[in-house]
C-alpha cells in the first residue's frame, strides 16, 4: 500500500502516519481494534477481508473505508449501493467470483482432463458467495463437488481430512485469511495425501502445493494505496467505483506434478507466471 501512497505524493513518515493494528488469527479482537482507531482520529479506515470490513463499518457509519476482499459480494453483502456508485462511506477492490471459480475449473480441467469430483476447502465465516459461484460454475462444467467446511483454524484440519476420505480427484481452495495463512500445512497435507489441490494464493505452490491462479496482491495493495490517496485529497468513497483485481498470477509447481505423476500441458505451462522446478 505503501507505494500507492507514494504514487500520489503521500510519504510514510513525512506527510502521512499510518496505525496499523493486526488481530494476529483473533477475529474476535477485531471490533476493539477499529474502535480505537475511529477514536484516534484517523482519515480514512482501511480493511481487508469480510471480518475486518465488518468491524470497521460496526464503527463508523462517517469515516471513509477503503476495503479488499476477495470472498465477498459487496452488493449482496450490503456495503454498497452498486458497483459503479457505491454510495454511504465505503468503496474499494473487491474479487469477481464467478470468473475466477471458471479459471480454476478450466485448470484443474487442463491437468485432469477426465476430472468429475472435487473437493472444496470453504470457511464459512466468509459467507456463502464464493461456495454458491463455484455450485453454479461446477454445475455448468458437469463436475460434481464434496464440500469440506471449517469455522477456525482446529477445524480446518480435520474438514480437509475429512473430505480426502471422500476420494475427490482434486481439492479447490476458496479465498479466506485462514486458508491463506494455512497454505504450507494444507500443501504438506495434499502431498502427503498424493492429492492435486489448486489455490489463489501463491504461497500455496512456494510451500509444496501444484498451483495456484489468483490476484497479484502487491499489484492489489499498491491500487488499494490509490484509493485512500484519492480519498485523502478529497474524494468521497461512495463517488469511487468498486473496482476488480486485475492482474493475476498462475504459479505452478513442476516437482510436486512429477511427485504426483501428473503431467501439466504445454498450453499451461506457456501461460504460468512463475514455475516452481
Amino acid at each position: 500500500m505503501a507505494d500507492g501512497l507514494r504514487d500520489f505524493g503521500f510519504v510514510e513518515g513525512k506527510n502521512v502516519k499510518v496505525e496499523a493494528r493486526w488481530a494476529l488469527g483473533k477475529p474476535e479482537a477485531l471490533p476493539q481494534l477499529a474502535r480505537e482507531l475511529v477514536q484516534l482520529g484517523v482519515a480514512v479506515l482501511v480493511a481487508t477481508a469480510r471480518p475486518s470490513i465488518e468491524a470497521a463499518r460496526a464503527a463508523t457509519t462517517d469515516l471513509p473505508i477503503i476495503a479488499t476482499d476477495l470472498e465477498s459480494d459487496p452488493v449482496a453483502s450490503g456495503y454498497v449501493a452498486s458497483l459503479a456508485r457505491p454510495g454511504g462511506n465505503l468503496t474499494g477492490f473487491f474479487s469477481d467470483a464467478p470468473t475466477l471459480c471458471g479459471k480454476w475449473l478450466q485448470q484443474i480441467g487442463e491437468i485432469i482432463p477426465d476430472v468429475k469430483t472435487i473437493a472444496v476447502l470453504w470457511d464459512s465465516t466468509t459467507g456463502p458467495y464464493q461456495l454458491d459461484t463455484m455450485t453454479v460454475a461446477a454445475g455448468v462444467n458437469s463436475i460434481r463437488i464434496s464440500v469440506m467446511e471449517f469455522r477456525d483454524s482446529a477445524g480446518l484440519g480435520k474438514a480437509l481430512d475429512l473430505g480426502l476420505r471422500g476420494g475427490p480427484q482434486a481439492v479447490i481452495q476458496l479465498g479466506s485469511p485462514l486458508i491463506r495463512q494455512a497454505s504450507p500445512r494444507i500443501a504438506e497435507t495434499l502431498l502427503r495425501h498424493r492429492m492435486p489441490g489448486m489455490s489463489q494464493f501463491r504461497i500455496f505452490p512456494d510451500s509444496g502445493g501444484l498451483i495456484s491462479y489468483g490476484p497479484n496482491l502487491p499489484d492489489l495493495y499498491r491500487r488499494l494505496g490509490g484509493y485512500v490517496s484519492r480519498v485523502l485529497h478529497g474524494a468521497r468513497p461512495g463517488d469511487l467505483p468498486i473496482e476488480r483485481p486485475n492482474k493475476f498470477e498462475l504459479v505452478i509447481n513442476l516437482k510436486t506434478a512429477k511427485a504426483l505423476q501428473l503431467t501439466i500441458p504445454g498450453t499451461l505451462l506457456a501461460t504460468a507466471d512463475d514455475v516452481i522446478e
